[in-house]
């Protein structure tokens, strides 16, 4: 919100100008990382100026206007996995719609924390949808949209390309496994995310959980998923203890993650060996 009140308020560039440099404005108050330049891409600047506009630059009707863009794309995010499913997978079309829509995770940091990560998965979402219809200008353009909100999806290109390819040579095509290595990728760009950050922090499963929805029949994908969802929420009880991110937090976070990898891994292999015996 005050990236874009810098524009809209300041007549400024947040890619320039930071919060502190406006040391008089009541926001700074109850703001965190107020010494960082704007972080984003372009598109979120263009998607938010004109809340920032409408909103007065006053806190509240700017708030419940950025809301409401996250619960559109929340929805919006829905749809699009709906569309989706009924094109590669129909039969597990409510099934997918339920994993994603109704996880706590999702709920929490679509709705509740209104990140952006869910509006950038929206744009991504959509050009999926776009590239199955071989509606090429549109999937590209709508994927061009993610990437230029935070970046993230930038790891979506190649696989989009493949696609196009095989779609351009009529040949079949596999989505689970294309769609398994781009959630590889995408972990891989959690991680750098949560480099440069120097925390991970929760809503970045946003992005992994938004294609991890279409492998959800996946005994390997629905248990970590589920497991990991529910120590990420976890993540917000150090902060709301000491009320800020500053070390030991990162220590904590890591190994409560840490502990999240290590019961999915083994619940993941406790099940395999079940059903090997078994059959």
């Amino acid at each position: 919100m005050f990236d874009a009140k810098i524009v809209t308020h300041y007549h400024a560039n947040p890619y320039i100008h930071k919060a502190l440099d406006f040391p008089q404005d009541p926001m700074l108050a109850f703001m965190h990382w107020t010494q960082r330049v704007y972080p984003y891409g372009p598109v979120w600047l263009i998607l938010t100026v004109p809340l920032s506009f409408i909103g007065l630059q006053i806190f509240l009707p700017t708030f419940f206007l950025f809301k409401m863009l996250a619960a559109a794309s929340f929805i919006g995010s829905l749809y699009y996995i709906g569309k989706i499913f009924q094109k590669i997978k129909p039969e597990k079309e409510i099934s997918g719609i339920v994993f994603f829509g109704l996880n706590p995770l999702v709920i929490i940091e679509s709705l509740i924390s209104a990140h952006i990560d869910i509006v950038m998965m929206f744009f991504s979402l959509m050009a999926f949808y776009f590239l199955i219809e071989k509606k090429y200008v549109k999937s590209y353009l709508s994927l061009a949209l993610s990437i230029g909100i935070k970046f993230l999806t930038g790891v979506l290109l190649p696989f989009f390309v493949w696609i196009h390819i095989l779609q351009y040579k009529k040949k079949k095509i596999n989505f689970e496994k294309i769609i398994g290595l781009s959630l590889l990728l995408l972990l891989v760009g959690i991680v750098f995310e949560t480099q440069q950050s120097g925390n991970f922090q929760s809503w970045y499963l946003l992005g992994f959980l938004s294609f991890a929805v279409f492998l959800s029949h996946k005994y390997y994908i629905i248990i970590p998923t589920v497991i990991i969802s529910s120590f990420s929420l976890l993540l917000y009880v150090p902060f709301l203890y000491t009320g800020n991110w500053n070390p030991p937090i990162p220590q904590i976070l890591l190994s409560i993650m840490l502990v999240s990898y290590t019961v999915s891994l083994i619940t993941v292999g406790g099940y395999f060996l079940y059903h090997r015996r078994s059959k």
